[in-house]
């Protein structure tokens, strides 16, 4: 199987406390892998690694063969990893389908000159990019609220809406930090029929949860993180009844 992400050997230390303490994962292409652990087991700080928010002390971050653990944010997502904070940030103000819009990268009138002197082509590029933006609000479920403003939509419906603008971004790996937290219990199915999609497609995931029957039906592998470190890996059924998680994790 090929390995699109790999860490080796990494380490992140905060006033002397290893909140990522000498990590070593591979993730495979097309896969969902989870990240569970209890609070403070550095599930976030490895997320904050891999999309070039934190810098590691010690070791080496690669997507696709490329090093990135030296890539300031924007660079690794122009590579291609997407993220979906906790927070969610989309823009209030502008409605479902300009949050999608904007997302589109290389856009022809960013530049000054090009509105003026490329009118045509910059007329076609907006169709072109309004029919991309449709078909990821179709394939989310939203195109029903293309013309509303994102301050409306329910919080479920804005974490589909951040995930139609990292497919909009053109993202092949997205990190998604508790997509199903908060949300109603109507459209958590929506939300992992959608990650369960994005993987037929190719896309790799890799979400950290702590909803266990969340785990248990989309995730192939599992990884079971404790004060910076690795406490156990392997299948979801395996991982979630194994005695160190049931120790270090849920606590029985």
């Amino acid at each position: 199987m090929e390995i699109i992400l790999e860490l080796k050997n990494v380490t992140k230390t905060f006033g002397g406390i290893k909140a990522v303490d000498n990590v070593s994962i591979s993730f495979t292409k097309g896969g969902i892998t989870g990240l569970i652990g209890p609070n403070g087991a550095g599930k976030t700080t490895i997320f904050n690694l891999i999309s070039g928010l934190y810098k590691p002390d010690t070791g080496e971050i690669y997507f696709k063969g490329i090093r990135i653990d030296q890539l300031p944010p924007h660079k690794i997502a122009q590579l291609g990893i997407g993220r979906l904070f906790q927070d969610i940030r989309v823009f209030n103000k502008l409605t479902v389908l300009e949050n999608v819009l904007i997302a589109i990268p290389n856009q022809v009138g960013e530049k000054f000159y090009e509105g003026v002197f490329l009118r045509k082509k910059l007329i076609q590029t907006e169709q072109k990019n309004i029919f991309l933006a449709e078909q990821l609000l179709e394939f989310v479920n939203l195109i029903d609220k293309k013309n509303v403003l994102a301050e409306n939509l329910s919080y479920g419906q804005q974490k589909l809406l951040s995930i139609a603008r990292l497919l909009a971004m053109g993202s092949e790996l997205l990190l998604l930090d508790e997509p199903t937290a908060g949300v109603h219990p109507a459209l958590i199915k929506s939300i992992l029929e959608l990650i369960k999609s994005l993987s037929a497609m190719g896309k790799t995931i890799i979400f950290i949860e702590h909803n266990i029957n969340v785990v248990l039906e989309i995730a192939d592998w599992v990884y079971l993180l404790d004060e910076g470190k690795i406490a156990a890996f392997g299948e979801p059924d395996e991982v979630l009844h194994d005695e160190v998680t049931k120790e270090v994790y849920l606590g029985v």
